[in-house]
Formats: structure tokens, C-alpha cells, sequence
């Protein structure tokens, strides 16, 4: 989920064994088509049992398979634009994906900037809660509070600059009383710079409810790309309350 605490869904555990013959008298045997492996394999039982660890991956074994990964050099966006430029389906391609790019205004920068312009918190019926972006990545005190059992979503504004961004992706982070509640990671898309920002809404979700989903939560939200570039974290509190803020 977006900013708020989701419900893990439990682990389940699978097997599956491989039956044997038990009776040479009764039992047809049959020569299966690679019998030095079936030989091999005769009378193996094999169990397998998936924890929670191994089907949902922590944030730093996610980190490190992201840099494991060649993307190869980057180049400056001019010369992205020059490449193959006799092929004439990858060159409209690409006018479509740069759109009414300045290249004099980029230059020959190769590392793409984005800077999160604003943020805020959209509820039905409700005022939107604008949420200021310090510049430490650290707001000062409570960030926001979101009412028990009320759907919000997360919306924002970015700037592209200088080059292309691939792979730009959201994650958060949710901790109450240190033990993580809730994790969640949403693909944003890869943008060409251009003057006017972009805007991204994320799913509309739910906050839960009850006595034990109120109180106070840490989270840490972060806005990354394919390179494992870091745009913006921000590390902050919030509440789930009976109500909305009255000065909202």
C-alpha cells in the first residue's frame, strides 16, 4: 500500500513426494524414456517447505539484485536520439517517447534528474492534505493523520530533467513499535524531460481499523530508478485516529 499499514497475506507450505512401487509381483514395469535418471531418482522423497523470508524479499536483498544488474554506459540523451536513426520504426519510436524535447536545453548530461514536486493525500469528501517536502528528507513531528477504515490514495507531481529516467518506482515502508507492518513497491514508468511535470496517482487504498491498528507508525518512503538512484527519501510519523484532524 501506499502510505498506510496493509494486511500481510500468511505463507503456505507445498510438498510433493514421488510414489514407488511396492509389489514387483503386481506392478507392471515399464522403461521410462532416460532411465539413468529415473535410476537416480527412484525412492527420492522430496518435501519442500516456502517460509515467509523466501517468498517476500527484504529491502536489502532487493537492493542488491538491482545492482547486480548491467544496464550498460549511459549516454547523453542527444546521442540516444542519433543512435539508429536509418531505422525508421525506432526513430518514430523514439520522437513519441521524447516528445518536444529541447536537446539544446539538456545538453550533454547524462545523468537524468527528477525532483519531487509535491505531495498530497486524497480522500473522498475530503480536503486534499498537502504534505511539505523538507529538504532533509526528515519532516518535523507528526507528518499527517489519516482516519481508521478511510480510502485515500497518494498523489504527486515530479519534474524530469536532463535526460531520460527509467524504471522511476515508488516503495514504503511502515514500522509500529519497531516491527515492520507493511511493505509495498509500485512501478511508475520511465519519462522523458520536459518542461511541465508530470502527475502520478497511486491505487486507492484503505486504512485499517480497530483498537490495535490506531496509534502511532514510522515509515520511510523512497523514490528510486532503474540504476538504483535515489530522487528523494523521506523518513517519517504518522497516526490512524478515530477521526480526521478537526483543523482539517
Amino acid at each position: 500500500m501506499s502510505l498506510a499499514v496493509g494486511v500481510a497475506s500468511s505463507s503456505k507450505n507445498m510438498g510433493f513426494d514421488e510414489k514407488s512401487s511396492t509389489s514387483k509381483e503386481n506392478a507392471e514395469v515399464k522403461t521410462p524414456p532416460n532411465e539413468e535418471n529415473e535410476d537416480e531418482l527412484q525412492g527420492e522423497k522430496i518435501h519442500r517447505t516456502t517460509s515467509e523470508s523466501s517468498v517476500y524479499a527484504t529491502e536489502e536483498d532487493e537492493e542488491e539484485d538491482v545492482k547486480k544488474i548491467d544496464l550498460g554506459p549511459q549516454v547523453t540523451l542527444k546521442e540516444q536520439f542519433e543512435k539508429d536513426k536509418d531505422d525508421e520504426s525506432l526513430r518514430r519510436w523514439k520522437e513519441q517517447l521524447l516528445g518536444s524535447v529541447d536537446f539544446d536545453s539538456v545538453g550533454e548530461t547524462l545523468e537524468p534528474d527528477v525532483k519531487i514536486v509535491s505531495l498530497a493525500i486524497i480522500s473522498p469528501g475530503r480536503p486534499d492534505i498537502l504534505l511539505p517536502i523538507p529538504e532533509n528528507g526528515k519532516p518535523k513531528g507528526l507528518w499527517f493523520t489519516l482516519k481508521e477504515g478511510s480510502r485515500y490514495s497518494l498523489k504527486f507531481t515530479f519534474q524530469v530533467s536532463n535526460n531520460i529516467v527509467s524504471g522511476l518506482k515508488y516503495s514504503n515502508t511502515v514500522w509500529k513499535t519497531g516491527v515492520k507492518v507493511d511493505s509495498s513497491k509500485e512501478m511508475i514508468g520511465t519519462f522523458s524531460p520536459q518542461q511541465e511535470p508530470y502527475t502520478h496517482e497511486m491505487p486507492e487504498d484503505t486504512t485499517p481499523s480497530g483498537m490495535f491498528a490506531r496509534g502511532s507508525y514510522t515509515a520511510k518512503s523512497k523514490f528510486v530508478d532503474d540504476d538504483n538512484k535515489c530522487y528523494l527519501e523521506i523518513n517519517y510519523t504518522f497516526d490512524i485516529r478515530k477521526d480526521w484532524n478537526s483543523t482539517l
